[in-house]
């Protein structure tokens, strides 16, 4: 039986909240997602979700999970929230972290490719609540987690479609922070 080394609950409950308070007149606004409105985000969030359940349930999908404003499921105040609470329970099966899972095209072991999906979930969590204007409470357990493993990439370099170049952040700066720097994010960005 794999071990389970982190649960994505809190962090999911929190990206459910801040998906129900998007409103519709936001979902053309940008993102800290370069070329990527909050429409895209959204899609995004909901491929995602599903893609790292089934790597969880070791069924791959094929492809990348969908960024266009186009893809964007028109019951998604309802099925992102469903979908992230599917994502949640399949990873708290000690299952889902045993051997090998595969999301978007790239097999990994288990372990990371929860470390990924978490990652996935409070980055873009952020990425949706600072382009909305909400505020965005970060799991303390699971940033520490998701620093780790961003660390760890940003050592070994650029990997095109995971992070952008590291966005220099003080080494006093509050841990959120510190991992959206690693993710190449500017803690301070905000809509225009």
């Amino acid at each position: 039986m794999g071990t389970i080394q982190w649960d994505l609950g809190a962090q999911a409950a929190e990206v459910a909240r801040v998906v129900a308070g998007v409103r519709d007149d936001r979902l053309g606004e940008p993102t800290p997602c370069a070329g990527t409105p909050v429409a895209g985000l959204l899609a995004h969030l909901a491929g995602l979700a599903v893609a790292f359940r089934m790597a969880a349930d070791k069924t791959p999908v094929p492809g990348q999970a969908p960024a266009s404003p186009d893809d964007l499921p028109p019951d998604w105040r309802t099925r992102i929230p469903a979908d992230l609470d599917a994502l949640v329970a399949a990873w708290r099966r000690p299952s889902a972290w045993e051997g090998t899972a595969e999301a978007g095209g790239v097999e990994m072991p288990a372990p990371v490719a929860a470390v990924v999906a978490l990652d996935e979930v409070l980055v873009h969590g952020w990425d949706l609540a600072v382009a909305t204007g909400q505020d965005y409470a970060a799991d303390p357990a699971s940033v520490a987690a998701c620093t780790e493993f961003a660390a760890q990439a940003a050592a070994e370099g650029p990997t095109p479609g995971l992070f952008g170049p590291p966005v220099p952040v003080p080494e006093d700066a509050p841990p959120l922070d510190r991992l959206l720097g690693l993710t190449g994010r500017d803690p301070a960005w905000r809509p225009a």
